[in-house]
């Protein structure tokens, strides 16, 4: 069970960028419950969507598994027969992923690899999930990360796209901002945890407009997408090829 997240609750003098660490890892599933409104429901609902578009002998993948939520849920979900594959850049993560999944009775095999998501190569699949994992990646190498899913999806399959979204429009980004903000007070953060986490993402995590999104899943080849949750600046697509 990962630990109450209190890692920005002391002073920091200089914020360091955040990173997937060993510490983080430690207090990763607290933080993210705390942090992303509607994050549990979004989670949940990714093992169902995956029965919708998988069958008993696709391949499904998640991009930035962390510490294996989206896999969690969609084991629950799918065929003993369907393949799993898990993908996370931190090594840490990938320990805890494993770890977490041992604990599961039963399921379809999971595949995990330590690696980086933009440049891996992927097998045809019937559905991938990319959950918060996008908006940690360089801008410039997101549309040929999205080009490489949308062919590597069969036709019928589809892609969930969790995201944070900002707003063109500078009331709009101010009023999901601060609902943002009162969401993790009322999840216990103090303004200081809160400051000084925003400091530590400010280089290492660029949310994109809504519109955004749909434009580069369509350019992909997606023939539609949708947005089918939305909690202040926390989104979830569904797009299908």
């Amino acid at each position: 069970m990962s630990k109450r997240d209190r890692y920005y609750a002391s002073p920091i003098g200089s914020v360091p960028d955040f990173s997937f660490n060993e510490a983080v890892v430690q207090v990763f599933d607290d933080m993210i419950e705390r942090s992303g409104p509607g994050y549990a429901s979004v989670i949940a609902l990714t093992g169902q969507l995956a029965a919708r578009f998988a069958g008993a002998q696709d391949a499904v993948y998640d991009l930035g598994c962390s510490t294996g939520a989206s896999l969690f849920s969609m084991r629950q979900h799918l065929p003993h027969t369907t393949r799993l594959i898990g993908i996370d850049t931190s090594a840490p993560m990938i320990e805890q992923c494993r770890a977490n999944l041992a604990k599961q009775a039963s399921g379809c095999d999971v595949a995990l690899i330590e690696g980086d998501v933009a440049a891996t190569t992927f097998e045809p699949a019937a559905f991938f999930a990319l959950n918060f994992t996008l908006q940690f990646i360089p801008t410039e190498q997101r549309a040929p990360l999205i080009s490489r899913i949308a062919k590597a999806t069969r036709l019928g399959g589809a892609l969930v796209l969790s995201e944070k979204i900002r707003f063109d429009d500078a009331h709009q980004q101010q009023l999901h901002t601060d609902m943002h903000h009162e969401f993790k007070r009322r999840q216990g953060y103090s303004d200081l945890e809160i400051s000084q986490k925003r400091s530590a993402l400010e280089q290492v995590m660029h949310p994109e407009t809504l519109d955004i999104h749909r434009q580069r899943l369509r350019a992909a080849g997606y023939r539609s997408c949708e947005v089918w949750f939305q909690c202040f600046n926390f989104m979830s697509l569904v797009a299908i090829r």
